[in-house]
């Protein structure tokens, strides 16, 4: 378990988590900005860990204003090396029911306003996206809820929107007949950035409401999504504490591979602002 650090992305609350100790707070600057809040650290079952609230405290930030370059660079920073991200989310089938968790495996962009890579600016990069997920990572957090007996579904697609308005009704019969199973506004941009910056990312996407598919229901309402989120909260509380401990360093052990051959700007074209922001995201598998 040597090197291990464990960030959590999620709302409030998820830094209360029985069994922390040593709790405290870090704020980071960053070349890119704010962070959405400061970073709340502590210790569970001997694991370093790093936890976020990606709207920030009070739930400040639409999903097109957070920061989240920051955020990714922060955690990287505060030496994180995984992530998991606890986010709630619609659902698109009739068999995922508000209160059930999907440990999702793909992602469709449907994003347009946000900043979702680190290179740009003289420095041009593609690191492999197939698979989004670490699937490593996962296969943890579904054994996990497996094993506590949360109600879950193994794999699926989210549909990561722009937001802040919720899906028309077209968009979300769409969205049903090309297969994905939720819908959200965040996850997408932190697991670009994540894979950038060679950080295992895995989500718990906690189903909180029937997106507005499903006619017979009225339209997306926040009081229900916010009662829902409650219990939901809980149970990936119960996730975290159970699989931090099995997290070791052969999770996404792959993952650095896909910053070795990524940049393909030539060296000494490389800014030298540029290799400075850079530096703490690709300094142990590129040397500009």
């Amino acid at each position: 378990m040597s090197g291990i650090k464990v960030g959590v992305i999620g709302g409030s609350g998820l830094y209360e988590m029985d069994g922390l100790s040593n709790v405290g707070s870090e704020r980071v600057v960053t070349p890119y900005g704010d962070p959405s809040d400061e970073f709340v650290t502590g210790t569970l079952a001997g694991v370093p860990m790093v936890f976020l609230p990606r709207h920030g405290r009070g739930h400040r930030f639409t999903p097109s204003e957070i920061n989240y370059r920051a955020n990714i660079y922060g955690l990287k920073s505060l030496g994180v090396t995984h992530i998991i991200s606890v986010s709630a989310c619609g659902s698109l089938k009739e068999e995922i029911e508000p209160g059930q968790i999907v440990l999702i495996t793909q992602f469709f962009d449907r994003t347009k306003n946000r900043a979702a890579t680190f290179f740009g600016d003289g420095v041009v990069a593609h690191v492999p996206f197939a698979d989004p997920i670490c699937g490593d990572l996962r296969k943890i957090l579904l054994d996990t809820a497996a094993d506590l007996g949360v109600p879950h579904h193994d794999g699926g697609t989210y549909v990561c929107m722009e937001g802040p308005a919720f899906s028309t009704r077209a968009e979300s019969h769409f969205y049903r007949q090309v297969g994905a199973e939720v819908i959200g506004m965040t996850n997408l941009t932190e697991a670009k950035l994540a894979r950038e910056a060679a950080l295992s990312y895995a989500t718990l996407a906690l189903a909180t409401d029937y997106d507005c598919w499903r006619s017979e229901d009225a339209n997306v309402d926040i009081s229900e999504i916010l009662k829902v989120m409650g219990a939901n909260i809980a149970n990936a509380k119960k996730i975290i504490a159970a699989a931090v401990p099995k997290i070791t360093a052969d999770t996404g052990a792959w993952i650095p591979e896909s910053l070795k051959f990524a940049v393909v700007t030539a060296k000494e074209s490389i800014p030298d602002k540029r290799k400075r922001d850079l530096d703490l995201v690709w300094r142990d598998y590129f040397t500009p």
